[in-house]
Formats: C-alpha cells, structure tokens, sequence
C-alpha cells in the first residue's frame, strides 16, 4: 500500500486477513488501530494502519492475549522513525543492558515493549534474553557485579517472561508439564523454553521452581499431559530425585534438561535427555506418539479476540 494510499474497511480487511468485526473489536477496546474517519463515519486505513495490525496478529500468533499484544503494537508504533534510522536489536539489545544495570526498571521495560512487540519471542529469547542472562551468571561469579545486581535484572527479566506466558494453556495442540525439580530455584531458562514451546503450538502448563516430586504426580494426574518437563543446571538436584523420578516415569513421557542433566542420569531416570539450551531444547522435543496429536498440532487454531 503506498505511503499516502487509504483504503476502506472491507478491503483493509482482505489485505490484512482479520475480519471487518474483529477490527472494530480492537478498536472500539484498546484504540488501535486508528483508521481516518470521514465525515459520515467511514473508516479509512492507512499503510501505518496495516503495520500495526500486523504487530498485533503477531503477537496473538505468538501466545499472548489481545489486549498485552495490542500494547506492544501500541509502543512499536509510537517510534517509528527510530526503528528505521538504527540497526534495532544491537540497539534495544544495547539500552536494555544499560536501563538494567543502572536499576533503571522503567526504561528496562520499555526496552523490552520494543524488543517483544518488533520481534519474534523466538529471535528476542535467543539473540538477546538467554545471551545476556548467561552473561550476568558469569559476571556475578566473577564478583564483577553484586548479588543485587543479578537479582534485579533477573527479576526484570522474569516478570516479562511470565507476563507472555498468560494464557499459554490455551489451543489445541499437545500438552506440556514444565516444573524444576526440588531443590532447583533457577526458572529463566524453563520459562524461554516454554514460550519456544508454546510458538510451536503447544500448551503450557508451568509449576515453576522447586517443585517435590509428590507434587509433580500429582499434577500428572490432574493435567495428563503429553510431556513432563524438567530443568535444572545443577546435576545433583536430579541425583537426588532420580529414584523418584524412576516411579513416575512410566506414568508420562518425560524430558529432563538444562546443565545438569546428564545421559546416565536420564538413562536411570527413563527420561529423554533434552540440550541444555532451552531454544534447541524446545526444537528437539517431540510431542506426538501417534498420527493423531499430530494432525492436532497441525490444524489452525481459531482466531480469539
């Protein structure tokens, strides 16, 4: 659509692929997007219209509700000009790490509205939030920072996460159950694979930190999911479990990750042995036993508002 070209709502609607009602649900309730009005009340988009839209869809395909996808467009629109004149991610990347490190927690997260709402949760977890996560780690071990320093960031960093993972049990496809067995408190790396997995249609299903294995049976039960899922970077929380993990084993396919999980461990276990890269990891976990969760996974999901 050229620059300075407007187009009605019908064939907006065509050009974009979301219906004529449901723009006018976005809207009438969030207040985007934000069409001309002509004087007796025809709504006229605009190329900035259909950039926006696509943030949204975007977003929505990603996981997250319409009104947090709806915000995110709302930011990457409110600077345009900037995103063209730099090279984005080294640049969000850069002031990201800058915000963090001068405690600085609202321009963190402005930071991080920019880096979700312009790209993929896949390119912003890997390129950016695993990297420098892994990073601080480092540094703290080194003592060149201090413990509040890791501990702000990671807190930053771990709300934002769990603020994309609302929802994420929702849809169709094949069920996760995503815990850090006891003894294990460190759930970033847990989260960024739950949120690859979720991209890939699954449904999620988070316990968090420290979670005994009494309780993990428990939820088995309760969810009856596809895959148990467990993280951990420290290889004797799951030589603690791993007899207890032996009994619940044959109740759910189940996948232990992170550093610590080692192959004679998850031989022991009956567990597949998952990278400890949470992306990769997420790549490599298999959901279907047979053609029909398969074709589950497959099927479009239906547009919600």
């Amino acid at each position: 659509m050229p620059q300075d070209s407007y187009l009605a709502i019908g064939e907006f609607s065509r050009r974009v692929g979301v219906s004529s009602d449901l723009l006018r649900v976005w809207e009438r309730r969030y207040g985007l997007p934000r069409p001309l009005r002509t004087a007796n009340g025809r709504r006229l988009y605009s190329r900035s219209d259909e950039l926006v839209v696509e943030a949204i869809r975007r977003a929505v395909a990603q996981g997250l509700p319409a009104a947090e996808a709806v915000r995110l467009a709302a930011t990457a629109e409110s600077e345009p000009v900037a995103r063209q004149a730099e090279p984005d991610l080294p640049a969000i990347e850069a002031r990201l790490r800058d915000a963090l490190s001068r405690y600085d927690e609202a321009g963190a997260q402005d930071e991080l509205d920019r880096l979700f709402g312009t790209y993929s949760v896949e390119t912003a977890i890997s390129q950016v939030i695993l990297p420098y996560v892994r990073e601080l780690g480092e540094r703290w071990a080194c003592n060149e920072i201090t413990v509040a320093d890791e501990h702000f960031a990671t807190a930053v960093i771990h709300g934002r996460l769990l603020s994309l993972a609302r929802k994420w049990d929702s849809g169709r496809g094949p069920s996760a159950l995503l815990a850090c067995p006891a003894g294990e408190l460190h759930t970033i790396g847990l989260l960024c694979f739950g949120l690859a997995l979720r991209a890939q249609g699954w449904r999620i299903t988070y316990l968090g930190a420290d979670a005994p294995t009494a309780a993990l049976a428990g939820a088995v039960t309760h969810v009856q999911p596809d895959r148990l899922v467990l993280a951990s970077v420290d290889a004797d929380v799951y030589h603690r479990a791993k007899d207890e993990l032996a009994r619940l084993a044959p109740d759910v396919q189940t996948a232990i990750g992170g550093a610590g999980a080692t192959r004679s461990v998850a031989t022991e276990i009956g567990a597949d042995l998952l990278s400890d890269d949470p992306m990769r990891a997420a790549a490599e976990l298999r959901p279907w036993s047979s053609d029909a969760t398969r074709d589950v996974l497959a099927a479009p999901v239906a547009t919600i508002e």
